[in-house]
């Protein structure tokens, strides 16, 4: 069992990424406390994501975009960041951060294409990130 971790996942719309990001880290560790947030967020949580988790069991339709700011004063033990973007901004981060880790991934809702090829991309995706995050878990949280 983990020790206690605090946990932020930095994103730039918290629409994908780094919602599915959180609900997989949640998923293999409940007593992990993780959040999620974006520089400049979406009005919601992309339903092609919500799909994507409800495939592998896991539920983020109860999640919502939340800006950083929210968290800017609060200490952390890991700040993530997902994509390229939430990178470059993300020194403006002053909250207590003990580690800074970026993790990045290709943003799926900018994806085009038919609804299945669509798809394909936040499965890939979301893979991607499922393998990631488990392996930061395996050699970081445990």
């Amino acid at each position: 069992m983990a020790k206690h971790k605090k946990i932020l996942i930095l994103c730039t719309g918290n629409s994908c990424r780094s919602q599915m990001a959180e609900g997989i880290l949640k998923s293999f560790d409940p007593t992990l406390e993780v959040y999620s947030a974006g520089t400049d967020i979406s009005k919601e949580v992309h339903p092609k994501a919500i799909l994507v988790m409800q495939e592998i069991g896991i539920d983020i339709s109860k999640n919502y975009p939340k800006k950083v700011d929210m968290f800017l004063n609060q200490s952390f033990d890991y700040v993530i960041t997902v994509c390229d973007s939430a990178r470059d901004t993300c020194p403006n981060f002053i909250g207590n951060v003990k580690h800074r880790i970026h993790i990045g991934f290709e943003d799926p809702a900018k994806a085009q294409g038919t609804e299945e090829e669509v798809l394909k991309i936040f499965r890939k995706v979301r893979d991607e990130i499922y393998s990631s995050f488990k392996n930061f878990y395996e050699n970081h949280l445990k």
